[in-house]
């Protein structure tokens, strides 16, 4: 186990991902600087129902691009890997912000093929249906779960059952079971939609042949 400085929030990073922060607390704002002085990562426990969860995100400061007048922050960050908190400080020694005693969680990345061909028609299909087809992601042919996580309409406490996940083929069947039961409930109401807008309309039916 190791100690690492936390910042607890309410959101999930997910491994690969880049994330842009606003530091205006003076607590994390220490941090950041331990951070870009020392070399540091720090961590990102989702702070769910109240209570900093167990599972969290490992993440490195790649700039900080901007320092307000007030000493705000905007910082660009990189996640880089998946922790345990073993035991959580409220403060680290001698500093303002929290830390944990924690371990690292090593992820099996083996996917199954078809069925990351299979999630990605229907990450299409929903993109399709919702009229967003100029946002619809590019993924790469070996992308990860992780890389769409935040674009399918999970729920955050959706999105930390995930990280909790190690397996990227148990993560691939829980987003194909989302998509399979959103997707037909996005489509009708897309359906309903067209059925309104008509609604008042003049309209060409062809009448049946008795």
């Amino acid at each position: 186990m190791r100690l690492l400085p936390l910042f607890p929030l309410n959101l999930v990073a997910f491994p690969g991902e880049k994330l842009n922060l606003h530091i205006f607390e003076p607590r994390y704002r220490e941090l950041v600087r331990d951070c870009f002085t020392e070399g540091l990562t720090f961590g990102i426990p989702p702070y769910l129902d109240n209570a900093v969860q167990e599972l969290g995100t490992e993440m490195r400061l790649l700039s900080i691009e901007k320092t307000h007048t007030g000493g705000e922050m905007d910082i660009k960050t990189e996640a880089i890997g998946v922790f345990r908190v073993r035991q959580f400080y409220r403060q680290a020694p001698g500093k303002l912000y929290a830390a944990g005693q924690v371990d690292a969680i090593v992820q099996d990345e083996v996917a199954d093929p078809a069925l990351r061909r299979l999630i990605a028609e229907q990450v299409r299909q929903l993109y399709e249906a919702l009229g967003l087809r100029k946002l619809l992601l590019q993924l790469e042919p070996d992308f990860k779960i992780f890389d769409v996580a935040h674009h399918i309409g999970l729920s955050t406490e959706q999105e930390y059952q995930l990280l909790s996940t190690t397996a990227e083929q148990e993560r691939q069947d829980m987003v194909h079971e989302h998509l399979a039961r959103l997707l037909p409930a996005v489509l009708e109401a897309e359906r309903l939609k067209e059925r309104v807008r008509l609604n008042g309309h003049f309209k060409n039916l062809q009448p049946p042949t008795f």
